[in-house]
């Protein structure tokens, strides 16, 4: 199994989180790229991409990943699977957490992905969310709050790639 994971991030925290998935994986099966310093054109070099965002501001996406947004819109996804990981702060910006994973999301399925990682939305309080699910019992991917519930991110990340493991391998 070969992983692509993408990540942007200002604080680190969204980097660290991406290092923690590479670890879990493996640093054979997995390769890590800053969408900062990376061409996201390395997408096409893998069929199972894990894509981590962190959510800025009032629903905002992060500076790395907003110089290469319209990129996203180039890149044919047909044929690959993907997971998402998004950081956000669910008290501080309850209106919008997590939302830009929500918006790379929609880009991505729209360029034919298959999504896999959806998370259940029990244990987190906020407003709004442009990542969840159609009938809003999921989220698109996993959320983590550094600010807030930095105590849940180990188990719940470590369960979202137990399963996104699974979902990767029957995919």
């Amino acid at each position: 199994m070969s992983i692509g994971i993408f990540y942007g991030t200002t604080t680190g925290n969204t980097g660290d989180i991406a290092v923690k998935v590479q670890e879990f994986f493996g640093t054979d099966d997995c390769a890590l790229f800053d969408v900062k310093d990376n061409a996201l054109s390395q997408c096409s070099d893998y069929d199972q991409l894990i894509f981590a965002i962190p959510t800025w501001d009032y629903g905002e996406v992060q500076e790395d990943w907003l110089e290469i947004w319209d990129e996203v819109d180039q890149i044919d996804f047909s044929g690959k699977t993907v997971a998402f990981i998004g950081l956000g702060d669910q008290y501080g910006y309850a209106e919008w957490f997590v939302d830009a994973m929500g918006m790379l999301h929609d880009k991505i399925v729209a360029r034919g992905a298959g999504i896999v990682g959806h998370w259940p939305n029990q244990g987190y309080e906020f407003d709004e969310s442009k990542a969840l699910s159609k009938d809003g019992k999921y989220f698109i991917g996993l959320p983590l709050d550094e600010d807030c519930q930095r105590e849940q991110t180990e188990d719940r990340l470590t369960e979202w790639c137990s399963q996104v493991m699974v979902e990767f391998a029957s995919a």
